[in-house]
């Protein structure tokens, strides 16, 4: 005897659920997706990227959030919670309770094992759909590497890639340069013999 599918739920029921719960979960097509929990070099990551944002953007018109921070990624139907999100301009939200974001301009992501092929995905063609998403980032824990996807006026999107702690990379959409090193600050790299 096969278990019976679980129903999908509305945006509504999925919102409603969320704001109660104690544990995040994404939402995409109608089902809801437990966040697992990180490595302590994802847990270093982010708050340093985060930080080096926030001291580079100070003086510009532009908010830095981290993961507690909900993310509508199309008009209908998925919900994300992004490692690092920038706004710039006053952020704009699903409602009154303004614990869903809808402006963008850069998403960050910390690649982990369990996540990188829908971050690169399915994630990645979501935030595609947003129109004030300009840059997309990804962030390797496993090595001192930073990915930059950059909607380019023809709305083809292009690569830039930033390797090793000497490298600077270049966030174009919100005019800043940060240093592999900072954003690393901390990790140890598991290294090979």
């Amino acid at each position: 005897m096969s278990a019976s599918p679980h129903p999908r739920l509305t945006e509504d029921e999925y919102l409603r659920i969320e704001r109660a719960a104690e544990f995040k979960s994404e939402f995409y097509d109608g089902r809801m997706y437990a966040m697992s929990g990180g490595s302590s070099a994802h847990a270093l990551i982010i708050p340093n990227l985060a930080a080096e944002l926030r001291n580079a953007l100070k003086q510009k018109p532009c908010t830095v959030y981290v993961t507690e921070l909900r993310l509508r990624v199309v008009p209908r139907g998925s919900y994300t919670y992004p490692d690092v999100t920038v706004v710039c301009g006053p952020p704009a939200f699903a409602d009154n309770q303004k614990d869903t974001l809808l402006n963008p301009t850069l998403i960050v992501e910390v690649l982990s094992p369990s996540t990188e092929a829908h971050d690169r995905g399915l994630k990645f063609a979501q935030y595609r759909q947003i129109e004030s998403l300009q840059e997309y980032g990804l962030v390797s824990q496993s090595e001192p590497r930073v990915e930059i996807f950059r909607r380019q006026p023809s709305g083809d999107w292009l690569l830039s890639e930033f390797i090793g702690l000497d490298a600077t990379c270049s966030f174009h959409s919100v005019d800043c340069r940060i240093s592999l090193s900072e954003i690393y600050f901390q990790v140890v790299f598991d290294t090979l013999s």
